[in-house]
C-alpha cells in the first residue's frame, strides 16, 4: 500500500466497507423539461443541524445529478423496509424510474415519494469534490415525517436488510439530552 492508497484493492475495499450498515434513499428532481429523475443513494447524511444541512455522494457520471445541479433542488426520499423494489428500479438504468412509484411534486417543486419514510426538501449549498463522487451539501427548506411506525430499508454487506424493533435501544446519550433539554432554561446558558 502507498501513502495515498493507492494501492488499496477495489474489491477489497468494497468488501470491508460493506460492514457499515447504512440506509437506503432516493435523490429526486426534475429534469429541464419536467421529468422527474432520481437515483437510489445510500451515501446520505445529516451534516448539521444550525444550520439545517445535510450531504449525499452522487457520482460524477450521474444524470440524475446534473439535473439536481441545474435545479438546484432536490429531495432525499428515506425508504422504508417494504421499498425493495423501487430501491432497486432507482438504482438501475431503467429510463422511467417512476412508472409505477406513488409520487407528488412538493411545495419545493420535487418529486416525493408518497410511502418513503421522510421526506427532506433541500437547495444545494455546495459542492466538493470527492474523487468519483461529489459531495453535495444541501441545505434543508422543508421536512415531512409520514410515518413513526415504519421501519427502514438498510443495506449491509450488499444485500438488503431490516431492523427487528423489539431489538433497538436507545442510545443512552439521547435520555440525557432529552432531560437537559426539558430541565434546562435559557437563563441557565446567560
Amino acid at each position: 500500500m502507498t501513502a495515498d492508497g493507492s494501492g488499496i484493492d477495489p474489491r477489497q475495499f468494497r468488501n470491508v466497507l460493506g460492514q457499515f450498515c447504512t440506509g437506503i434513499t432516493v435523490i429526486t428532481t426534475f429534469d429541464d423539461d419536467g421529468v422527474p429523475v432520481g437515483f437510489a443513494c445510500q451515501s446520505f447524511a445529516a451534516l448539521s443541524l444550525e444550520p439545517p444541512l445535510v450531504l449525499f455522494c452522487p457520482t460524477k457520471a450521474s444524470r440524475s445529478w446534473a439535473a439536481i445541479e441545474k435545479t438546484g433542488r432536490f429531495c432525499v426520499n428515506v425508504l422504508a423496509e417494504q421499498q425493495r423494489e423501487l430501491c432497486a428500479r432507482f438504482g438501475s438504468r431503467e429510463p422511467d424510474k417512476f412508472a409505477g412509484a406513488a409520487w407528488h411534486s412538493s411545495e419545493l417543486e420535487v418529486p416525493v415519494l408518497d410511502e418513503a419514510l421522510a421526506a427532506i426538501q433541500c437547495t444545494v449549498d455546495s459542492v466538493v469534490d470527492g474523487g468519483d463522487h461529489y459531495i453535495v451539501i444541501g441545505r434543508v427548506q422543508a421536512l415531512t415525517e409520514t410515518t413513526t411506525t415504519g421501519r427502514p430499508l438498510l443495506f449491509y454487506r450488499g444485500q438488503y436488510t431490516a431492523i427487528e424493533p423489539e431489538k433497538t435501544t436507545p442510545a443512552p446519550w439521547r435520555a440525557d439530552l432529552e432531560h437537559f433539554l426539558t430541565t434546562t432554561t435559557l437563563d441557565t446558558w446567560l
